[in-house]
């Protein structure tokens, strides 16, 4: 059962992550006609980085053997408090990269694509470490970054800062809250 709340905790603030950046979209005032295009982009890499990440995350895992549940657990809560640092989410910050990304093109798409999936990446890479199944994961993750795009861009005009900010950090508290899941079923089962 806990493996559920493991899954729902890693994939919730990504799903956040995404809207976060959506919405920025929204208010940078992307087109309509380039919704669809970006969600896309959004999506291959949200779904892509997982599958880099795990693959890596599987290897150092067998490696490591026992060790790997915390140290999966040490990854998602720095991930995690990385995004709740101060200056996190500042004006300015993800706005700029949102622009360029709206208007971008050819190797601009992979390189801005690559540079905003980072948490993703940390993401798999726990997720190969823990043993998850990656074709759910990697399904749920494509589903969330479509739609939480979109949803964000629709809503983004209308959507103040501020709140996007805390969104951020609520994102960033539930990548720990999945640290301490996965602490919390390695010492269930022991």
């Amino acid at each position: 059962m806990l493996r559920v709340f493991t899954i729902a905790a890693l994939v919730l603030p990504l799903a956040i992550d995404t809207f976060v950046l959506g919405t920025a979209l929204g208010v940078a005032g992307i087109a309509k006609q380039e919704r669809l295009r970006t969600s896309l982009v959004l999506t291959a890499f949200e779904a892509g980085m997982p599958l880099v990440g795990f693959v890596a995350g599987a290897v150092i895992g067998g490696a490591i053997g026992q060790l790997a549940d915390y140290f999966a657990a040490a990854v998602l809560g720095g991930t995690g408090a990385w995004m709740l640092r101060p200056g996190s989410g500042e004006e300015g910050e993800a706005e700029h990269g949102v622009r360029v990304l709206a208007s971008a093109r050819g190797w601009a798409v992979v390189l801005l694509g690559l540079s905003i999936s980072v948490d993703e990446l940390a993401v798999g890479f726990g997720v190969g470490l823990l043993r998850l199944p990656l074709l759910l994961l990697v399904g749920v993750i494509a589903a969330q970054a479509f739609f939480a795009a979109q949803l964000g861009m629709r809503l983004g005009s209308h959507i103040a800062t501020r709140a996007r900010r805390a969104a951020g950090k609520v994102a960033g508290a539930l990548l720990l809250l999945a640290a301490l899941l996965v602490i919390a079923e390695k010492l269930v089962a022991a």
